[in-house]
């Protein structure tokens, strides 16, 4: 098929939380290369969404009292705002829970099973529930822990549908030895190939133990394992199998964005389903390392989980973005620094490309009543020096974005910017001005502002807005991230620009201010809740309409298969009801029977596990989350009774 195509992927990332920087790194990287590609003039197609499906979210909304799609619904519209906040240009958000992506699942499970590539066994082995994953006694830890999470595993057993993943291990295998940048960096490709040559395993690809996620077809008995569903998503986006023009474009350049914790699914499970289904596997997988905060571990515990939100609020979103590209090579485990994040603003936004855009600007203001000079005599051998830097800097630039090699491509266009700086210390235009030396200064003010304009192009994927501005500043009309960076050259500057010189492109930091101001968000951070706080305040209108009443419990048991959920039956006197609620942590259904306890009796019902809750009970819970107690009345009086 004519025509320059390129498909670039995050995976999809899991409900159970909000989206912390690690799923910015990864969708700030992908939406970058996807500007570079299309200022390359390829057709891009970008997708990003949320894995909704399996126990890990079936368990969240138990413990929250609310059914699964519920907790999506809720968690999800988290990563739309994200992404809205940071400038990402997907084009499509799928998620694992729409019919369109169901009716893929269902056919290739479907498609694979005819032709023999699935069958029915059973499984015994290791589990982990967070990762949701079976794992071999080979890379099972010491004290028999995940090898990945290092959680406790359970042993299970359990009916299964297999993919004949061994099947497939030597077509794998030659794959990558004719396709060597399918898995990216090197190192990644020595893991993955490792693996592969040791032998490779069917993979489990259902479960019975589950019921939130896709039903298998045929057996009403399993879902599909979340990982087996989770991938497909990128073949859905794809139109697989009905759209064959968006399949013609797209597959055979797919290229995927992770973190390196997903890799084996990615660069052995999925390309087996793919070989299977009669597909190409991924043009490449690049996989990029993790990010510590200050030295640690990023985790809830030590309340050290890097907000993307609020970094983009307090510093810029382009700030933010040009220091996660920059700070690390792209592959790389890094460190998270707010004080880094600081210190690279004022270096190299503030005092490198701020610093060189206001002083150019500041001259032709004063010098050449605010117009770009064109040239009116030959340049000197120190402007062509410039031009050359200027072209060879666009051409290594090309080069390390097309190995997905971001800090070094921003450290060449820097390189460039630190040499326009020295370039005005050693032609001194305020000099030139002063001597109104037009014949020297004219090629002076237009080489700096070549220099400029060519790097707002270059910074453009990384910094848009940052691009634009530089554009608007220097008088340039159009927005450069719709520019081509292959028509790229030195002397495309149009004349009659006037220049526009409006705020500071990046005002300096006062790190003794940045520091008083980070001590008292830590401290807001770290500290207790207030029990005087209260939530936002509502009218006596508001208030009546919650009906509340005393429920006398008549029953109280656990629903199989959720660990923290009771069936609790209640009397309220005029009627008999049924309430689901998730307290099985805090007490027995012991204690529950014979009490009298405030339910509140007009919420909307909601089917939980398969047990329609309708109503929801009261009670206190401490701040550290760890005990609770019912609201329950001081003396007997009759179920029904209203509280008021």
């Amino acid at each position: 098929m004519q025509g320059k195509y390129f498909y670039i992927t995050t995976p999809i990332y899991y409900v159970n939380d909000v989206p912390h920087i690690g799923h910015a790194y990864t969708t700030i990287a992908s939406d970058v290369m996807a500007r570079y590609k299309r200022m390359r003039g390829f057709e891009v197609m970008f997708s990003t969404g949320t894995d909704e499906h399996g126990q890990k979210i079936q368990q969240s909304a138990d413990a929250r009292g609310v059914t699964a799609q519920q907790l999506v619904d809720s968690v999800m519209v988290n990563f739309r705002r994200l992404w809205d906040v940071l400038g990402i240009t997907n084009t499509d958000f799928i998620r694992t829970t729409e019919a369109r992506h169901e009716r893929v699942v269902q056919y290739i499970f479907s498609k694979l099973m005819e032709q023999g590539d699935i069958y029915k066994g059973s499984y015994e082995g290791w589990y982990c529930v967070p990762c949701e994953t079976y794992f071999p006694e080979s890379q099972i830890g010491e004290g028999r822990v995940c090898p990945d999470c290092g959680r406790p595993l359970q042993n299970m057993t359990e009916e299964s549908y297999f993919f004949r993943m061994s099947r497939y291990e030597k077509p794998l295998l030659d794959y990558y030895e004719k396709n060597p940048a399918a898995i990216l960096p090197q190192s990644r490709y020595n893991e993955v190939i490792s693996f592969i040559r040791s032998g490779l395993r069917d993979q489990s690809i259902s479960r019975t133990s589950v019921t939130w996620g896709v039903p298998l077809p045929g057996d009403e008995a399993h879902v599909i394992y979340v990982w087996f569903d989770a991938l497909i998503n990128y073949l859905t986006v794809c139109g697989y199998p009905d759209n064959a023009d968006c399949m013609g474009k797209f597959w055979p350049v797919v290229n995927h964005i992770m973190a390196k914790d997903i890799i084996r699914f990615h660069c052995v499970v999925w390309p087996a389903m793919l070989l299977a289904l009669g597909l190409t596997p991924p043009a490449t997988v690049f996989s990029h390392g993790w990010w510590t905060v200050e030295g640690e571990k990023m985790s809830k515990s030590r309340g050290n989980v890097v907000d993307p939100f609020e970094m983009a609020d307090i510093y810029g979103v382009d700030a933010f973005r040009y220091f996660l590209m920059r700070e690390i090579p792209f592959g790389s485990d890094g460190d998270f620094s707010e004080k880094a994040l600081a210190g690279r603003i004022n270096s190299d936004l503030a005092n490198d490309l701020g610093n060189l855009l206001n002083r150019t600007l500041q001259m032709i203001n004063s010098f050449s009543q605010g117009m770009i000079p064109l040239p009116s005599s030959s340049p000197s051998d120190l402007d062509r020096e410039m031009e050359r830097l200027a072209l060879s800097t666009r051409s290594i630039f090309l080069t390390k974005m097309d190995s997905y090699s971001f800090d070094e491509a921003l450290k060449e266009v820097w390189a460039l910017v630190r040499r326009g700086n020295k370039y005005i210390d050693e032609t001194m235009p305020w000099k030139l001005g002063k001597e109104k030396n037009a014949e020297r200064l004219d090629p002076v003010l237009y080489t700096l502002c070549e220099m400029l304009r060519m790097t707002a192009v270059m910074i453009a994927p990384f910094m848009p807005h940052t691009a634009a501005e530089l554009f608007a500043q220097l008088g340039f009309e159009g927005d450069p991230s719709t520019l081509c960076l292959d028509s790229l050259e030195w002397g495309q500057i149009p004349a009659g620009c006037k220049v526009n010189k409006m705020d500071v492109l990046f005002p300096r930091i006062d790190m003794k201010e940045w520091e008083r101001l980070k001590t008292e968000r830590d401290a807001k951070k770290n500290a207790t809740p207030d029990p005087g706080d209260h939530e936002e305040e509502i009218t006596i209108e508001d208030f009546r309409k919650i009906e509340f009443r005393v429920a006398k419990v008549l029953k109280a048991e656990p629903i199989p298969k959720a660990d923290k959920l009771f069936r609790i039956e209640l009397d309220l006197g005029y009627e008999r009801r049924t309430i689901v609620s998730g307290i099985r942590d805090f007490c027995s259904a012991e204690d529950l029977e014979g009490k009298s306890i405030i339910v509140v009796c007009n919420l909307k019902p909601a089917k939980l596990r398969g047990v329609s809750s309708n109503g929801m009970l009261l009670a206190a819970e401490t701040a550290d989350g760890k005990d609770l107690a019912l609201l329950t009345t001081d003396r007997d009086i009759a179920p029904g009774s209203r509280v008021h």
